[in-house]
């Protein structure tokens, strides 16, 4: 790989993945293999009834050489409660960090450079697998790690998209929305496509019991700059609880000093926001451009520039990403090679 500038995200084939197997109650110790291809059962319950979760990273290369993980804990901790939303056995938080450092150094190569500003993505998963026919969980599982270098998630990267409001629905009011599971990302598959067709980033999502609220940007968390300089950012059930959102929302309050707050967000009072984006461990931060709300296009701060509190809020967090900025108490861990 010579010009990791022009990475898009992708999948890209690197030297070693991390496997490890339960069965008969317990996770063996895991291994580092070459192979890219999973050998499981017509049985698996990942492949009839969706029992299966995963999680998003990124190891960041900084300007010294030396490697980053942003909040990997954060990452083990929600990947936990995804398991068991979908009763699956959690895979020890402790091996989880292990496995993620062991995966990352065996592919050390291909951490894009610091100047790039790309990153290794890191991507864990987990699947019921084994002889099973009848809707219950599985006795057998696989936890993996796949690691791969990528850039922007959204084509135009720092630059302000446009979105549009959707009709369908992201996930069930008391379902999965909360947890990071496959069916989630299959449903929103059709409305991305419609999105796209229309020469949109993506679609918005409004809230699944009165479409009023808006919950969730595509695969990414929405947050918004009022005119009164405040951070806001949808509370709900049914969304995904965003390690990146998470930590804007401490950046913006501590760094910024802005007044923050996570509430509802009506679709019916988009005026009050300045600045709009979208946020998570792919999207990083991506400024909304404009919103189409039926037959009405509202414009943010610009479809051409980006707002000065996204922008200072992007360089906050990937500053501190890739070790340009000091970063809070535990929240970056460097591997030693």
């Amino acid at each position: 790989m010579t010009d990791w500038k022009q990475l898009g995200f992708s999948y890209i084939r690197t030297d070693y993945r991390f496997i490890s197997y339960y069965k008969n109650g317990e996770w063996d110790e895991g291994q580092l293999i070459t192979d890219n291809v999973l050998h499981i059962s017509e049985g698996s319950t990942a492949l009839h009834y969706g029992q299966q979760c995963f999680e998003g990273m990124k190891a960041y290369r900084r300007a010294d050489g030396q490697i980053n993980l942003f909040r990997p804990y954060e990452n083990a901790k929600r990947m936990k409660k995804s398991c068991e939303r979908l009763v699956m056995p959690p895979y020890p938080e402790e091996k989880f960090i292990e496995a993620v450092k062991k995966v990352v150094l065996a592919n050390e190569k291909w951490v894009p450079p610091y100047e790039s500003r790309s990153t290794l993505y890191i991507r864990p998963f987990m699947i019921g697998v084994g002889d099973n026919l009848g809707i219950h969980a599985s006795d057998e599982y696989i936890f993996s790690i796949i690691v791969m270098p990528v850039g922007s998630y959204f084509k135009n990267g720092l630059y302000p998209s446009n979105f549009y409001v959707t009709e369908y629905d992201r996930a069930a009011p008391r379902g999965t929305g909360a947890s990071k599971v496959g069916g989630n990302y299959a449903s929103g598959l059709l409305p991305g496509k419609e999105a796209k067709s229309r020469n949109f980033a993506d679609c918005v999502y409004l809230d699944p019991e009165t479409h009023t609220k808006i919950e969730e940007v595509g695969a990414a968390n929405f947050f918004g700059i009022t005119h009164d300089n405040e951070f806001l950012t949808p509370k709900s059930p049914s969304i995904l609880n965003s390690i990146t959102r998470r930590s804007l929302l401490w950046l913006a309050e501590n760094r910024l000093n802005l007044s923050v707050r996570e509430g509802d967000v009506f679709i019916d009072q988009i005026d009050q926001f300045k600045e709009a984006g979208a946020c998570g461990t792919a999207a990083v931060v991506s400024p909304i451009g404009g919103l189409q709300v039926g037959d009405h296009f509202h414009v943010f701060y610009s479809e051409e520039v980006v707002g000065p509190v996204t922008k200072r809020l992007y360089n906050e967090l990937t500053g501190i990403q890739f070790g340009d900025i000091d970063a809070p108490e535990g929240w970056m861990m460097t591997l030693n090679s």
